[in-house]
């Protein structure tokens, strides 16, 4: 009986530190923001695939709003890493308020033809643009591929680089949820493939 007890106590006490932990996340995210927005509002979103998502509302000058979501680990590295986590989470904002009169997030696909529509039409070419783009002239591979562990993904790397990896491949719904949260989903290749060049002293 003891036994059963300590176990229900140590996952209460579990629940407990991770409930402290999302509410410690969410205050200093919401911290961070007041930094260099007068108007703040979040909310904590539990996703499936990925856990807590906080999805911050800031306003512009003229009452326009603007949301951006973000995941706990990175938010916990980047509040751990002693940069300057305020003006990184302020830089989407920033971003965002490009688009005048506010940028809410985006609507999830209501089918699975409306999701694959937007991968094709949108997702993919997106991220094709921004690799290239970014290390043009360079010829970049660039494509969906097929993962046994994760599905479908998009690939991108460089074919001149011959001995060891290349390539930098990450999950559809990743990207996917990147670009329902308001961020730009090419981001993650973007620096996937720079640290592939580091790796070959690029």
């Amino acid at each position: 009986m003891n036994n059963e007890t300590t176990n229900e106590n140590a996952n209460d006490n579990q629940t407990e530190k991770w409930n402290d932990l999302v509410k410690a996340v969410h205050h200093n995210g919401i911290t961070a923001l007041k930094m260099h927005f007068e108007e703040v509002e979040g909310q904590v979103l539990n996703q499936e695939i990925y856990g807590p998502v906080f999805v911050f509302q800031v306003k512009d000058d003229a009452n326009n709003a603007y949301a951006c979501g973000f995941f706990l680990r990175e938010l916990v590295a980047k509040f751990q890493s002693g940069g300057d986590p305020a003006q990184w989470m302020a830089s989407f904002y920033f971003e965002l308020m490009k688009t005048e009169g506010g940028r809410p997030l985006p609507k999830p696909p209501a089918s699975e033809d409306d999701a694959k529509a937007l991968i094709d039409k949108v997702l993919v070419p997106l991220c094709m643009e921004a690799v290239r783009e970014e290390f043009a002239p360079q010829q970049i591979h660039a494509g969906l591929d097929w993962n046994q562990e994760h599905g479908p993904v998009f690939e991108a790397g460089f074919p001149e680089i011959k001995d060891g990896n290349n390539v930098c491949a990450v999950p559809l719904h990743l990207l996917f949820t990147h670009w329902l949260l308001n961020r730009d989903p090419s981001d993650i290749l973007v620096q996937g493939l720079y640290k592939i060049r580091e790796e070959h002293g690029m």
